[in-house]
């Protein structure tokens, strides 16, 4: 990654950051994006270039990708739910929690983010089965089954941990689930 690429990635996790605590504080609807560019030291059209529209405050994060290559890195032993099913589980055990926690409390309690949030599911399904149907697109049918099952489980654990303000360990909490579905541990 270049400098200009470290400087994009930390000002964009900066400006995130400002928004999610003023969010927090203030409320979702009460805060302007012209505050998070305060809050951040940037101009409000920083905050745009690298946040669309003030939703993506909230929702962008690099799951998608990293659950994506998850899949490409693991063994592509077992069935299409397990390997969704570990790489999930490797996405969520590298996540930085604090922020998660603080996002999904957020989505979670704010009408606006809720649509949005189910957009950000079909990406994150888009993104499983096109690393599963890299090599081989007759499986994309089993694929697409799979990864709304495993997201099924994710979004039920993640909701129990955000319910209990992030105390249970979100690992456990998914593996749960996810054997309350399947039978076995991912």
């Amino acid at each position: 990654m270049s400098l200009r690429d470290r400087q994009r990635a930390d000002t964009r996790q900066r400006i995130q950051r400002q928004a999610l605590r003023l969010f927090s504080d203030q409320g979702y609807d009460a805060t302007t994006v012209n505050e998070v560019a305060d809050a951040a030291g940037v101009s409000a059209m920083t905050v745009y270039r690298n946040f669309p529209t003030k939703e993506d405050l909230v929702l962008y994060d690099d799951f998608d990708e990293q659950a994506a290559a998850s899949i490409a890195e693991l063994p592509s032993t077992g069935s299409l739910t397990d390997r969704i099913g570990r790489a999930v589980l490797a996405t969520i055990e590298r996540a930085n929690t604090d922020l998660l926690l603080v996002r999904l409390q957020l989505m979670i309690s704010t009408p606006a983010l809720q649509a949005r949030h189910l957009d950000s599911q079909f990406r994150l399904q888009e993104a499983f089965v096109q690393a599963i149907c890299a090599d081989d697109r007759t499986v994309e049918y089993a694929a697409r089954a799979a990864a709304s099952a495993c997201l099924g489980v994710t979004h039920t654990a993640l909701l129990r941990w955000a319910a209990d303000n992030g105390k249970p360990n979100l690992p456990t909490l998914y593996s749960e689930a996810f054997t309350a579905v399947f039978g076995h541990a991912p």
